[in-house]
C-alpha cells in the first residue's frame, strides 16, 4: 500500500508496523536570516514558506518573495527565501527570533505589544455569499468537506488541516502536524493559485486561538470556521478585524462576531 506524503512506517514490538506522521525541524530563512524553526510535516514546503511570510506580515504579496529553495540537511530542512527590496528592508529592521515548538504560535515575540499586532480589516462586499445567519449547516458542510479531503489524517490519525471552502466545494486543503503550519501552508497555496481568501471561508480542524485569527486576518479572510470553542481573545480580535468567526458554542456551531462579511 502506498503511503501519502508525510507518512512513514515504523516497526513495533513483535514485528508489526505502524503508519505515523513525519515530523521534522523546518527552518524558515529569509535573506540569510533564520526567522523561525518549526516542527512540521515535510510536505507542501513552498506553500509553507510563502504562507508564513504572508501571515506574519513580512510580505504583502507573493511577488515580494523573489525566489526560494528547499535545502534538505541531515538535521532537517531549510526553506530559504529572498525578499524584494522594500520587504527585505522591513524584515532587516524588525527581524526577531521566534524558534519554538509547533504548539506555540507566538513564540519568540519580544514585547507584549507585538502579541496584539494591528490587523487589517476584512474586505467588504464581493466574494462568496455564505449563509452566516445559519451557522450550523454552513459549519457542518464545510467541516465535513474538510474531513473528507484529509488523506494524510486517514493514514496517521494525528495531523491538523486547513482548507478553503467556497460554499460548494473545498478548493484547497493542506495538512500538517502543526495547526499553525497547516494554516500557513493553506495561505501559501491560495496565494500561489491566485485564490482570494475573502471569497469563501477558511476551515480549520484545530482549536481556535488568537494567533490563528491573526493569521487569517493577515491574508484578507472574511470567514473562519473551526470545530472547537474559541478563546475570548480570539473572539475580540476577530470582531476588531471584521472577521466572521463560526465555532462550537453551547448549542452547536455559533456565529461569535457581528460582521458585514455576508
Amino acid at each position: 500500500m502506498s503511503l501519502p506524503a508525510g507518512a512513514v512506517t515504523v516497526p513495533l514490538p513483535g514485528g508489526a508496523r505502524a503508519v505515523l506522521a513525519e515530523e521534522v525541524p523546518v527552518a524558515l530563512v529569509f535573506d540569510g536570516v533564520t526567522q523561525a524553526v518549526m516542527m512540521a510535516s515535510p510536505v507542501d514546503l513552498e506553500d509553507f514558506l510563502l504562507g508564513f511570510a504572508l501571515t506574519e506580515g513580512m510580505i504583502a504579496d507573493k511577488t515580494d518573495l523573489l525566489r526560494h529553495e528547499v535545502v534538505r540537511q541531515p538535521q532537517g530542512i531549510e526553506l530559504r527565501g529572498w525578499l524584494a527590496a522594500p520587504a527585505g528592508q522591513r524584515f532587516a529592521a524588525r527581524r526577531r527570533a521566534m524558534a519554538g515548538p509547533v504548539g506555540c504560535g507566538l513564540c519568540g515575540l519580544d514585547s507584549l505589544a507585538a502579541v496584539l499586532r494591528p490587523l487589517p480589516r476584512a474586505p467588504r462586499g464581493g466574494g462568496a455569499k455564505l449563509a452566516l445567519g445559519a451557522p450550523a449547516p454552513l459549519a457542518d458542510g464545510a467541516l465535513a468537506a474538510l474531513r473528507a479531503g484529509q488523506s494524510l489524517q486517514d493514514a496517521v490519525r494525528s495531523v491538523h488541516a486547513a482548507g478553503f471552502w467556497d460554499g460548494a466545494q473545498m478548493r484547497a486543503l493542506r495538512e500538517d502536524v502543526g495547526r499553525h503550519n497547516a494554516l500557513d501552508k493553506l495561505a501559501g497555496a491560495l496565494a500561489g493559485q491566485g485564490i482570494d481568501a475573502a471569497a469563501g471561508a477558511l476551515v480549520l480542524t484545530s482549536r481556535l486561538s488568537v494567533d490563528l485569527v491573526q493569521k487569517a486576518a493577515m491574508i484578507g479572510a472574511r470567514v473562519l470556521i473551526a470545530p472547537s470553542a474559541p478563546t475570548a481573545l480570539a473572539v475580540a480580535e476577530a470582531q476588531a478585524a471584521g472577521l466572521a468567526l463560526i465555532a462550537r458554542g453551547p448549542d452547536g456551531p455559533t456565529l461569535y462576531t457581528e460582521t458585514e462579511a455576508e
